[in-house]
């Protein structure tokens, strides 16, 4: 008669602590984010201020309003075709490397451009500045608001695109938080079932007066 054994549990990953999923997703990301960073070219921006005046027949609020307008007229493909050449790179660098921001409390529009190169970022800012005031020019007599050129970009020194510690900071972060994730929704190990073993047949009873006729 063969006897049973419990099965013994395999060695894998069921064997690891729970904590292990988060602690390899922290180490995974924190690796994968630090190298984004490091390979990664690091990038500079430049920002260029213009700012719209209020002529004959406008006001402040008038002025105002055009800056918020020419804020998104800043990145359209009019604009930007008159600043590619002055820039010296195409429609499309301009198009990526490009963005405004306009205030509600002030009429000045800032243009800021992002490049690998530091000098290439600020003369991107300038040559939309440029292109965008001279827009607003020709429109001038119907505006009543005309778009001067409030600051020159300035040549940055640091980069803006983070560091290698801080994308590796972030990797590390987001590869705890999936490893959390994968932590919660793991399938549950299903509780072993207790071995018992067969019970014992006991044998044929042999009379008392048997052990007196031997």
């Amino acid at each position: 008669m063969t006897e049973n054994h419990p099965r013994s549990r395999p060695f894998g990953l069921r064997a690891l602590p729970p904590w292990s999923l988060v602690a390899a997703g922290v180490l995974t990301g924190g690796l994968l984010g630090g190298g984004y960073g490091v390979l990664k070219p690091p990038e500079y921006t430049a920002t260029s201020y213009v700012v719209a005046v209020p002529g004959k027949g406008a006001d402040t609020a008038t002025a105002l309003g055009f800056a918020q307008a020419y804020g998104r007229v800043a990145t359209q493909i009019a604009v930007l075709g008159d600043a590619q050449e002055e820039a010296g790179v195409p429609v499309g660098a301009l198009r990526a490397g490009v963005r405004t921001a306009t205030s509600p409390d002030a009429p000045m529009v800032a243009v800021s451009a992002t490049s690998e190169r530091p000098a290439r970022a600020a003369a991107m800012a300038d040559a939309v500045a440029r292109a965008l005031t001279r827009h607003a020019t020709a429109a001038e007599a119907d505006t009543h608001v005309e778009l001067r050129q409030f600051s020159r970009a300035v040549r940055p020194d640091e980069p803006s695109s983070p560091s290698p510690g801080v994308t590796g900071l972030v990797g590390a972060s987001a590869g705890g938080l999936l490893g959390a994730l994968a932590l919660l929704v793991r399938p549950r190990r299903r509780p072993e079932r207790e071995t018992f073993l067969p019970p014992s047949v006991p044998g044929p009873a042999v009379p008392a007066d048997a052990h007196g006729r031997r």
